[in-house]
Order: structure tokens, then sequence, then C-alpha cells
């Protein structure tokens, strides 16, 4: 709200604690057996999301990255079990494609019109920035037609 109401920026966000190397649980299993646990769960389709809350719920991984040293999404790039789109970009996809029918069966439904146009410039914001980083390629345009194909392939 401090940006709405003033020329300051908030500084509401989420932060994660401040971890140590010491301060990591006792009962983690070895590095070697964290990543065979994590392209296991990839292998079964589950999404990045999905395995850290898995390894920190079922294996006491608290983050991945302060165990292994790197990031979740980058052992499965590594792996070569990642997506061609990033994970943030598909999920908006997949928010669009189900509005979009529900937009079929209820026309009148005029927050949801509001809500699927407010989705789409996220995703249309996520495209720009991803193009201007090189994970997707230059000219790369969404299209809602093309993402419900994605969608059902995936």
């Amino acid at each position: 709200m401090a940006k709405m109401h003033s020329k300051k920026h908030g500084k509401s966000k989420s932060r994660k604690p401040v971890m140590e190397t010491t301060q990591l649980p006792q009962g983690i299993p070895p590095k070697a057996e964290i990543e065979e646990i994590i392209v296991g769960y990839a292998k079964q389709g589950m999404s990045p999301q999905m395995i850290g809350l898995t390894l920190k719920e079922k294996h006491n991984v608290p983050y991945v990255k302060e165990v292994m040293g790197r990031r979740l999404v980058a052992i499965l790039k590594e792996k070569k079990l990642a997506n061609a789109l990033p994970y943030d970009m598909l999920d908006l996809m997949k928010k669009a494609v189900n509005m979009r029918h529900h937009m079929e069966k209820n026309k009148q439904d005029a927050s949801n019109k509001l809500r699927l146009s407010r989705t789409e410039a996220k995703i249309w914001r996520l495209s720009k920035y991803y193009m201007r980083e090189g994970v997707l390629p230059d000219g790369w345009r969404y299209d809602p037609k093309q993402a419900e194909l994605l969608i059902k392939g995936s």
C-alpha cells in the first residue's frame, strides 16, 4: 500500500531466515541421496515447488540451495528434467487456460474477464523479462490457443 498512497517504496516482502551451514538440522541425507530423491520426484512429474515442499516435510531438508549449493531448478536442468518454459510462466498459462474454459461456459462473468486480462498481462510481462534474460527466444509470443495445446500436452 505504501507505493499506492505515497511516492515511497514499500518494505513488505517475504524473507527467508538467514541460515549458516552450522545451523543445518541433524538427520539431513547426504547430497548424493538428496539429488537422487529430486530426480525421482521429477520423473514422477512433480513440479519444483512440490519437490521442495516434499523435501522439507518428509526428508528434513530446509532449503535445497543451502544444502546442495545450487538451486533445485539448476539441478533439474543439469539432469535434463526441466521444462523448456520457466515454471512460473507455465503456472500462469495453466491459470489463463482454466479461466478461458470458464469464460466459454459463463460469458457474463465480468470479474473473470478482469482476472483473465490481468493474468495474461503478467504472462506478457514475464515473457519480456525472460526474452531479455535469454531464457526464451526473441520474438516468442503468448498465444492462448498454443498455450492450451501446451498445457494439454504436459
